[in-house]
Formats: structure tokens, C-alpha cells, sequence
């Protein structure tokens, strides 16, 4: 198994930095033992202007074969094909463990002697001679090209002496870009095994760290991340599962929760600004109201209407709709719960927890969670918010949000405010064609919202009314969209139509 990467000089920019970063010197070459057989590293080139350095694994099969009986839950093989075939020459998770173990500084971003380079980006190319990939070139472009490398990917031939037996099943990989040592090498680590889509050794619940590990600061927001991690994990449904929460739980944490954005439920009460401004007032009409505070006032005058004493504020974010819960003295018990650990800590600081009175803390409970899993603790409570929290769920996953929230929760009022994306072009700030916010996965019409809050009240026995929030365009509508779904007196489960034929009888 072959392997190059090669950095390209500037002016007070030797491309011998490389072998700094690699821990490697070029004038030397250098050889490790791994389970697979030796691993040499040597420079092909290595001078001011151009720097190549050359990983050759140099794979022993038959101690492969030997080894792989001993592995856990492997069955003997009797078959020659184990002995003769062309997958020890081919990239797979052989060289990414290889990688990974001779360039271990280099992965983690250290360099003692020169601590100013890991974090510089450099112009790199990186090539693979032999590379197996299930998909052929095009999953290998939806796997590189997002994460900013140009891709080159060219079929190997079976034989170039008779070109009519056409191309084998592996690639000969280039790639280049600017980025970082360690976040090319980190990707390369995760990504070499993803394209074999196996991986010699058997998968423990380790390789989930060992994933989210190298996968940090660029899988989470991969748009190939499910397909990433299945195929890292072996297709495993439980570790797959577990990665892809955490990686969920990692990506909203990224988010800045205490930011002030202009057109989400982010915005801050002691902000002064024009955030969520009303575009529609005129001048002389007085200091605008902020968006993000109409909608604190419709929530609490719904749940003041359904007569709710205890209330979820499910994805509470930095906590603004806490504060305003905690405010009202009817409320006996007020539960904020949040994906982000980041994002609990700015609510615990905004609410100023540590100096509440004690009355006012046993009132007031901050969980972690995410929603698109059933909870036990969210049961048995008589409201629950979802503030601007929807449209930042992935679509195929709000079945699962549903579930979790109407199915297994079952307050007796679930309060949902989104963005009204028919209003969007009313905002002079909002460029076309794109949402309020960085992090929203969709934005939804009226008739798409009244859709949606149907069949969720038809399936789980809620009936839903809606209200405006903010001021109303005739042709727009207004900027929130606010739904109120009330749960019926039928079976718990039982959708409304049901529910009615019940009582008919």
C-alpha cells in the first residue's frame, strides 16, 4: 500500500516545514513495525520550493490470513481466494491504521519545535494509487470535495497491455487543496476505510471514539456524515446510532448561543439593535418590538389560556424563554432541555441560577437531551415549547421528534412557533433565497406548517388551532407562525379521528 502527500514552498515558506510537522526528517529514511508489516516513510523530494513524503506499507498476506483466525467471532477459511487476491496492495483500513500510528503527532496538530505550524494551512496534494471505492468516483467526490479538496479520481486499469479487459474496481486517487496537516491527515483516516467500506479488525464501541475523534471540527457538518459513519462503523445499527447522537450533540454545541442573530429566537434581551426588527413600521410608529420578544409574549399567553402550572421548554437554548417562564409566579415547575451542554451553561449564567433564592431554584430544572429520542423524564407534564426548535431538525428526523413529544411525552398542550418563509422577502437584510438562520434545515409556508400540524394532531389526538405572531402582510402573513396543539380525551395514541368515532359510539 502506497501513499504520497506532497507541500509546495513560498517565499519564507520552506516546503520542508513538512518534515517539522511529520516529525520526520527528510535526509532519513525510516521504517515501523505494524501489525500489517513495516511501514517505511521516505522523500522522494525535499527541497525549498517542493516536499514529498511517501508512506509504503508493505503488507505481509499470509500473516494477515493467520492473524485474522484468531480475531473474535472469525471462522476459519479454507478457500485459496484468502491467499490470493489483490486487497493487501489496495488502500483500506491497513494504511489508515498504518497512517495513523506513524504520523500519531502530526494527526493530533503537535509540533514541539515549531508550535506557529500545525495550524497553518498548506498548499497540498495527495495521491493514491490504488484505491478501493464502493461507488465508484462519484462517492469519492460527495466525500472529498465538501471538506474543499479537488478531486481527481481515475479508474486503474486491469492490464494496459490489453485494454479490451477494461478497468478494475479500484481508482487512482489525487487530491488537492490548502488545509491543515492534521485535518488532511484526519480525513484520510476516516475516509480510506469508508471507501473500502471494511475494515480488517473487529468493531468495538471504541471505534466511535476513535471516529468522533479524528471526525472533529469537520464530520458533523459533512453532508455525507450518516453514510461516513455507517459504512466507518461496519454497518453496526447500535454504534451507528450512538456516533450519530453524539455527533448531533457536537454539532449544536458548535452553535453560538450567546450571538446575537438577527432574524432566530437567538437574540439577546439586553441587546439594543434592530434585531427582528418589524420592516413594515413606519417612522413615528415608536421603538419597534423585537420578533424574538412577540414571541415570548404569544407563547406565555398560550399557555396562560391552557392553564398549564408545569411547562417544557424543549431546545431552551441560552434560556430567554426561561427567564420569561420563571417570571410567571403561577408556574410551580419550569423544565428547560437542550441538545447543546453549551448552550445550558449560557442559560444557567443568563438566569443567574447560583444567586436565585431557593424557592425560585426548586422551580427550575435544566436537563441535557435531544429530542429526537423518547425521554422518560420529559413525561407527565401539562404544557410543552418548542420556540423556533423545529426548523433546526434535519427533515427525516421530525417523525422522530413527533414520536418523542406528542407520542411518548404526551403533554396536554404543545405550544410550536417557526419561521413564516413566505415573509422572508419582507426582511430588507435577508439575502433571497436563503433562511433566517445558518443552522436551519428548512423553512416552512403556511400551507406546509398547517400540513405538517395536521397530521401530527390526526396521529397522536391533538387538535391544533394557529396564531399570527407579529405584524401580518396581506399577502405574506406574519413573520412566526404559531401552533397550539391541545390533546384530546381519547386513548392516549389514538389518532383524532378515532377519538371521535369513540365518542360517536
Amino acid at each position: 500500500m502506497f501513499l504520497t502527500i506532497s507541500a509546495a514552498g513560498d517565499a519564507g515558506r520552506p516546503a520542508t516545514d513538512l518534515g517539522f510537522l511529520l516529525h520526520k526528517h527528510p535526509e532519513k529514511a525510516q521504517e515501523f513495525s505494524t501489525s500489517a508489516g513495516p511501514a517505511h516513510v521516505f522523500y522522494p523530494v525535499a527541497d525549498e520550493r517542493r516536499c514529498t513524503v511517501a508512506l509504503l506499507l508493505d503488507v505481509d498476506p499470509v500473516a494477515l490470513v493467520r492473524n485474522r483466525g484468531r480475531g473474535r467471532g472469525a471462522a476459519p477459511d479454507a478457500t485459496l481466494a484468502q491467499y490470493v487476491n489483490d486487497r493487501p496492495y489496495a488502500a483500506s483500513s491497513l494504511l489508515a491504521v498504518a497512517l495513523g500510528q506513524v504520523f500519531r503527532t502530526a494527526l493530533r496538530g503537535d509540533c514541539a519545535a515549531r508550535p506557529e505550524l500545525p495550524g497553518r494551512a498548506l498548499p497540498l496534494r495527495i495521491e493514491v494509487p490504488a484505491l478501493p471505492a464502493r461507488g465508484g468516483a462519484d462517492v469519492v467526490r460527495r466525500l472529498f470535495e465538501p471538506l474543499g479538496w479537488a478531486v481527481t479520481a481515475v479508474p486503474v486499469a486491469l492490464d494496459e497491455a490489453f485494454p479490451e479487459w477494461g478497468d478494475s474496481r479500484y481508482l487512482r486517487l489525487t487530491l488537492t487543496g490548502t488545509a491543515t496537516l492534521s485535518a488532511a491527515l484526519r480525513q484520510l483516516y476516516v475516509l480510506l476505510p469508508v471507501l473500502d467500506a471494511a475494515k480488517h479488525y473487529w468493531i468495538t464501541a471504541e471505534e466511535v471514539d476513535k471516529l468522533l475523534r479524528a471526525g472533529d471540527g469537520w464530520l458533523a457538518g459533512h453532508p455525507e456524515h450518516r453514510l461516513i459513519v455507517d459504512r466507518y462503523l461496519a454497518h453496526r445499527t447500535a454504534l451507528t446510532r450512538q456516533a450519530l447522537t453524539r455527533l448531533e450533540l457536537a454539532r449544536l454545541a458548535e452553535l453560538d448561543d450567546g450571538a446575537v442573530e438577527e432574524l432566530d429566537n437567538a437574540v439577546a434581551d439586553d441587546q439594543d439593535g434592530a434585531a427582528d426588527e418589524d420592516p413594515a413600521a413606519g417612522e413615528g410608529a415608536g421603538a419597534p418590538v423585537p420578533l424574538a420578544v412577540q414571541r415570548r409574549t404569544a407563547v406565555l399567553d398560550a399557555l396562560r389560556a391552557s392553564g398549564a402550572s408545569r411547562v417544557l421548554d424543549l431546545g431552551c437554548g441560552g434560556g430567554q424563554l426561561l427567564g420569561a417562564l420563571l417570571a410567571e409566579k403561577r408556574l410551580t415547575e419550569v423544565v428547560g432541555m437542550d441538545v447543546s451542554a453549551r448552550a445550558l451553561a449560557a442559560a444557567h449564567r443568563r438566569l443567574g441560577v447560583d444567586r436565585m433564592p431557593e424557592r425560585q431554584r426548586a422551580r427550575l430544572r435544566l436537563l441535557q437531551g435531544s429530542l429526537v429520542y423518547t425521554d422518560a423524564r420529559l413525561e407527565g407534564y401539562d404544557a410543552a415549547v418548542l420556540c423556533e426548535v423545529i426548523e433546526h431538525v434535519d427533515p427525516p428526523r421530525l417523525p422522530a421528534l413527533a414520536h418523542a413529544v406528542f407520542g411518548a411525552a404526551r403533554p396536554g398542550t404543545v405550544i410550536v412557533t417557526t419561521p413564516n418563509a413566505e415573509y422572508n422577502g419582507r426582511w430588507e437584510t435577508l439575502p433571497a433565497g436563503q433562511f433566517r438562520h445558518a443552522d436551519h434545515r428548512f423553512e416552512w409556508t403556511r400551507a406546509q406548517f398547517a400540513a405538517w400540524a395536521a397530521e401530527i394532531a390526526e396521529r397522536y389526538g391533538y387538535t391544533a388551532t394557529f396564531r399570527p405572531v407579529g405584524p401580518e402582510d396581506p399577502e405574506a402573513g406574519p413573520p412566526t407562525q404559531l401552533a397550539v396543539f391541545t390533546r384530546g380525551s381519547g386513548p392516549a395514541g389514538a389518532p383524532a379521528t378515532e377519538q371521535k368515532k369513540e365518542a360517536a359510539a
